[in-house]
């Protein structure tokens, strides 16, 4: 089975490139240039038509939302995530939501507050969107300590997507991360060194031109609008 991947470097598709290499799969990429804004143009739109990274192309039909591509890519191929009648799924499933609803929801109204808000309002949005994801975060500290919440050995995708929003972090919005410390967070900064060591990350992050440490102590995407890899 052969995907697509609609992608930008460092974008909401890095966790699907992520999973993909994870599960050994069969895909090629598409770039979306962002500085040309082509995640607007039409022939985009008629794959989402929220004009938003990442679309994924299959033999089933396409797929956008990050959250559901995983799923739907863990189900298929039996990898990651526990399956229908697996005790455990209960669990995963209410933790993939929350980095879904939650999680990646907050932190698109910091990366881009202004959309939200304008003048003086948008520092205050900032600092309660802030305040609202250490919160989050010390959460996810504490549950990352279970067994059930990481796979030690096998990344699941719960680690990818977690990560993943870890690193935007420490990157964004640009010349303010200092309302974030990776460090701060004991159980979460030992999940990223470790992932960030594996076979699937060190090749998305080659394709996409993000450094080595990528979670740990990233550094911004070079080229910064990718190239078709």
């Amino acid at each position: 089975m052969s995907y697509k991947l609609h992608f930008a470097p460092d974008n909401a598709s890095l966790i699907i490139r992520i999973f993909l290499e994870e599960i050994r799969a069969e895909y090629s990429t598409t770039l979306v240039d962002r500085k040309k804004n082509e995640q607007k143009d039409l022939k985009y739109l008629t794959l989402n038509p929220n004009g938003l990274i990442p679309v994924l192309e299959t033999p089933h039909g396409t797929i956008f939302e990050t959250a559901a591509i995983l799923l739907w890519l863990a189900d298929n191929h039996k990898s990651s995530f526990p399956m229908v009648g697996d005790e455990n799924r209960t669990y995963a499933l209410k933790w993939l939501f929350f980095l879904s609803n939650t999680v990646h929801s907050s932190l698109r109204i910091l990366f881009y507050s202004e959309k939200y808000n304008s003048g003086e309002a948008i520092n205050e949005l900032r600092l309660n969107i802030s305040a609202q994801l250490n919160t989050h975060l010390t959460l996810l500290n504490t549950e990352a300590n279970k067994k059930t919440f990481f796979l030690s050995d096998n990344p699941s995708i719960l680690d990818i997507y977690l990560c993943v929003m870890l690193r935007w972090m420490k990157l964004y919005p640009l010349d303010k991360t200092d309302w974030f410390s990776l460090e701060n967070f004991k159980n979460l900064t030992r999940i990223t060194q470790k992932l960030e060591m594996h076979p699937s990350v060190l090749i998305a992050a080659k394709a996409e031109g993000l450094g080595n440490t990528v979670f740990s102590n990233p550094s911004y995407a070079n080229p910064p609008i990718g190239s078709s890899v």
